[in-house]
Parts: C-alpha cells; structure tokens; sequence
C-alpha cells in the first residue's frame, strides 16, 4: 500500500536492508538454540562411552561419520559465534561501542574471529587426530 508519494507506508525485507548488527543478534540467537542441540550429541557421546564399548563405537561411528562430522564443525562455528558475540555484548553492557563506526568495526571483528577459532581448532584437530 503506497501513499500519495508513491512509496510504501511500511518497509518490508523486499526493500529494507537489515543492518549487519540486526543479522548478528537474529544468528547470536539461533546459534543459541544450536548450541543446546549440539551439547546434546555431545552429552549422547560422553553416555555411550560410560555405558559399554558398543554404545560409545555406535556413537563415535556416527559422530566420526561425514554428517557428523558436519554437525561438529557446525557446532564449533556456532560456539565460537556464540562466544565472540557474547563479548561483544560484555562491552555493549559496560556502555562502550555504540557508535556506528564502532558497531561496525565489532561485527566484522566478531565474524572473523569466529571464522578464525573455528578453522583454528578443525586444523589442530584434524592434525592430531
């Protein structure tokens, strides 16, 4: 619906940019959501090697498996959003970094130390393991 201006009354996502910092906070909390599902392939792992060497071969060959794997890294991506995010909230709480410029400069700061962190610890696991 338009007024006399010819342009719409209300933004919507077919016209409105969300900012990067809204994108952050929607991912910050489904990575949320993702983490707790994840703790619980992590929790099924630690069960399965306290209850018999079978459980816990089930489990490692699942998680060992190429989709389990993936959940993994998405796991690991998620934790590490999660965390870099969740600083960045920490200064947000202190007062610090509202500006703009700031805002900014600490969403790509968090992306990329995410990205990072994750791809550090899957090169060390995997070179270990």
């Amino acid at each position: 619906m338009a007024n006399g201006s010819g342009r719409p009354l209300s933004p919507h996502l077919q016209i409105y940019k969300l900012p990067l910092t809204a994108v952050l906070s929607i991912t910050h909390r489904v990575t949320g959501v993702g983490l707790a599902v994840g703790t619980l392939l992590l929790t099924w792992w630690l069960v399965a090697a306290a209850v018999s060497p079978e459980a816990f071969a089930r489990a490692q060959g699942f998680i060992g498996s190429g989709f389990g794997l993936l959940l993994m890294f998405g796991w690991s991506a998620a934790l590490y959003f999660h965390l870099c995010n969740g600083l960045r909230h920490l200064v947000w709480d202190a007062g610090k970094s509202f500006e703009l410029a700031d805002a900014e400069r600490n969403n790509k700061i968090v992306l990329g130390a995410a990205a990072a962190l994750t791809v550090l610890t899957w090169v060390v696991g995997l070179a270990v393991w």
